[in-house]
């Protein structure tokens, strides 16, 4: 039976409903059964009725995706989607005007003003179709089975039946602290001996968290073997440091494992860095600067020094703090196609689309340095060196970027004025490097309260004092603070955005650099020329409730 071609009832929406319901069609389906209405008509009626706004797909493409709040593997499950405008506000797109459920959820993952929107299910999921082309890209890039494991390596598959099937107590052992750190998305595994066993601790968010303990050095010994057997490495030894890498399978995917095993006095260490090349893309939809969560004026910056055509951007920070999925991000918005890019890195941590990636390989002899001079014979446009660490790197790095080439980089320094000193130091002519150098970029990782326990708090004068705050200076804040809860592992925080304190290379800066003049003037003209520190972009965080008090002074210096 069909209705008139007139605006819609409610009880014909509640009855479309109802017939979903036991159909298990969606709503929109039942409805166009009960309406002679096109199905874009329907929309705008259902939406107004609801108070929505109705969206399209070419509506949805013209905004950014928030995968940073929903990740794209999430939204496909839930069929919804966070967008963020131009001005920062957020839509929210569902396909089913009353799951008020999936609308309240919505907003909470939001964290901010939502606008509510409503799309037709087939529009909803060619637009998530168009975002997922690029894990479908990366998942292209990966190499087959038979082509993947060309060195050798045989991935261990990890599953819940694999762990639990396992006859060694070792192995089960291992197998299960692998499987419950992947599930955790932890970064890194330690496994520290004991005088009375084996502690356990994950990596997440940037923080070590003890995950359990277990007892008996003769299981702690057998489970440091058991990692040496996979990583290929030798178990008679036992008294100097040793590092391999060995494959796991999990989800469907390969996982890089690298492994690095320390003697100490009860025994042996081992740390397990997990390399996910697909973690972020996952995560995000897209390795794109605005999935990693840096300010508007920050991305401006970082865009502008990114898309000069010659010079050097050095990125530095300690290590984990995304120096390097930075320079991936910056480098997948800058390829166009037209250019030659070259990227020599240890390892390899993403597959780019059309870059020339090399892997160090020092067991061969291939050195950043070796590297490096064999891929400016190779014509390129762009380059990206994983991290410099030595005189003849730099050397290679500073006159590459003074001969035509972009020089992207890493170096490990506190801040983009320590740089200075560390070049100096592996004695490099300041005035080459400062005529060379564009821009200095340096970030940190913040936790994020986690959004599901995180409440209003205010913190004590001694709190504020550690952080050299008076209550003067923070009326305006909103602080908010997480109690713990299962979402979040008991820590109260989850997640991660970046901050970023970014040096533009001015003629002034630069002839103070090569005058040696006090740090503290280059800082006062840095100032002076727009330069935020770390510690100015983690308070605006604190003033927004995004993340702590302590938090701040756990990443970021008091100065």
């Amino acid at each position: 039976m069909t209705m008139p071609a007139e605006p819609l009832a409610l009880a014909v929406l509640q009855r479309a409903r109802a017939q979903s319901a036991a159909s298990g069609q969606s709503v929109m389906a039942e409805l166009a059964l009960l309406s002679d209405l096109a199905p874009r008509a329907q929309v705008q009626e259902i939406a107004a009725l609801f108070a929505l706004r109705a969206m399209e797909t070419t509506d949805m493409l013209a905004l950014a995706p928030a995968f940073d709040l929903l990740p794209l593997s999430l939204s496909m499950q839930r069929r919804c989607v966070l967008l963020r405008g131009p001005d920062q506000q957020l839509a929210g797109v569902v396909d089913d005007a009353f799951d008020a459920d999936l609308q309240t959820w919505l907003a909470t993952q939001a964290r901010a003003p939502l606008v509510l929107c409503l799309a037709l299910p087939a529009d909803l999921a060619a637009y998530l179709s168009k975002q997922e082309e690029s894990v479908r890209a990366v998942d292209n890039l990966q190499p087959t089975a038979s082509e993947a494991r060309r060195d050798g390596k045989q991935a261990t598959v990890l599953s819940f039946a694999s762990v639990s099937e396992a006859a060694s107590p070792a192995v089960r052992l291992v197998n299960s602290t692998l499987y419950d750190a992947l599930k955790a998305g932890a970064s890194d595994i330690h496994l520290e001996s004991t005088p009375t066993g084996l502690a356990v601790k994950y990596r997440v968010d940037g923080v070590l968290d003890h995950a359990t303990a277990v007892n008996g050095t003769e299981v702690a010994e057998h489970v440091i073997s058991r990692l040496k057997v996979l990583a290929e490495l030798d178990i008679a030894e036992r008294r100097v440091p040793q590092d391999g890498s060995f494959r796991v399978e999990a989800g469907g995917r390969d996982i890089d494992l690298r492994v690095s095993i320390m003697p100490s006095i009860h025994g042996e260490d081992a740390v397990i860095r997990i390399l996910d090349k697909r973690a972020m893309i996952e995560a995000y939809g897209a390795l794109t600067l605005e999935a990693l969560g840096f300010d508007a004026p920050s991305l401006a910056s970082l865009r502008m020094l990114a898309e000069e055509p010659y010079g050097m951007l050095l990125v530095t920070g300690p290590t984990g703090s995304g120096k390097t999925t930075t320079l991936y991000a910056a480098l997948t918005e800058i390829h166009n196609g037209r250019d030659k890019i070259i990227t020599i890195e240890d390892p390899v941590e993403y597959q780019l689309p059309g870059i020339l990636q090399i892997p160090v390989n020092e067991k061969k002899g291939l050195t950043f340095a070796k590297g490096l001079r064999s891929i400016l014979r190779h014509d390129p446009d762009k380059i990206m060196v994983g991290e410099i660490r030595d005189r003849e790197t730099a050397e290679i790095a500073v006159q590459s970027a003074l001969t035509g080439h972009l020089v992207l980089t890493t170096v490990h320094a506190n801040n983009v004025f320590d740089v200075f000193g560390r070049f100096t130091h592996m004695g490099i002519d300041p005035y080459a490097f400062v005529s060379a150098l564009n821009g200095i970029w340096a970030q940190r990782l913040v936790r994020l309260n986690c959004p599901h326990c995180a409440a209003p708090y205010q913190p004590g004068e001694a709190e504020l004092a550690r952080v050299r705050l008076m209550p003067d200076d923070v009326r305006d804040y909103r602080f908010r603070q997480g109690s713990g809860c299962g979402d979040c592992r008991g820590t109260g925080y989850k997640g991660r955005k970046a901050i970023a304190e970014i040096l533009t290379l001015t003629d002034e800066i630069r002839e103070m650099i090569i005058d040696k003049q006090p740090i503290r003037l280059v800082k006062e003209a840095a100032r002076r020329n727009g330069t935020r520190t770390l510690r100015e972009a983690a308070l605006e965080l604190v003033r927004n409730g995004e993340t702590t008090v302590a938090e701040i002074k756990r990443v970021t210096l008091h100065a």
